[in-house]
């Protein structure tokens, strides 16, 4: 089961049982979403522990959460994270319970990310809707060096493989 923290505009699309914050039985904890108002309509998720950030269409909203799993399959995939390791995150994530955003930092992080991936689209003429394009824009997030962490590696895909790594050695 996880936790997913979402904006009030988020909230206001999806209109989900809301319930007290949690957590999650997942190795990347709770996850945060905003919409992105782009035409199509995308959601960005970003792990709450790790920063990791993840891109995927909208549409239809109300099967966001059940589609999640599959998209964090194939973005810890583009990370190189080995197969043990998606399968468990996304056997844990069988259950999701919404929640109100709890925590500030992530919610600056999901705004920072907004901003550049809309550079993104623009240096590299990526389509909107495009799930190859999504993907490619999660990887280039990800290496976004986030304040959050500087206390170890700073950026998500380091703090990532860091997490692989400690899991592998248990």
């Amino acid at each position: 089961m996880f936790h997913l923290h979402c904006t009030k505009k988020l909230l206001d699309r999806i209109k989900p049982e809301i319930v007290a914050a949690g957590q999650s039985d997942t190795a990347l904890g709770s996850w945060y979403a905003t919409a992105l108002f782009w035409k199509p309509q995308v959601a960005l998720l970003a792990s709450e522990r790790t920063l990791l950030p993840v891109l995927m269409p909208l549409a239809p909203a109300a099967t966001l959460a059940r589609r999640f799993p599959a998209q964090l399959a194939l973005v810890l995939k583009e990370h190189g994270a080995p197969s043990e390791f998606i399968a468990q995150e996304v056997w844990r994530m069988d259950k999701v319970q919404y929640a109100k955003t709890a925590n500030r930092s992530v919610v600056g992080i999901l705004n920072e990310f907004v901003r550049q991936a809309e550079f993104w689209l623009a240096a590299y003429a990526y389509q909107k809707g495009d799930d190859d394009d999504l993907l490619a824009i999660s990887a280039k997030l990800a290496e976004t060096p986030c304040s959050p962490l500087y206390k170890g590696p700073i950026s998500p895909d380091k703090v990532l493989h860091e997490l692989v790594k400690a899991s592998s050695q248990i």
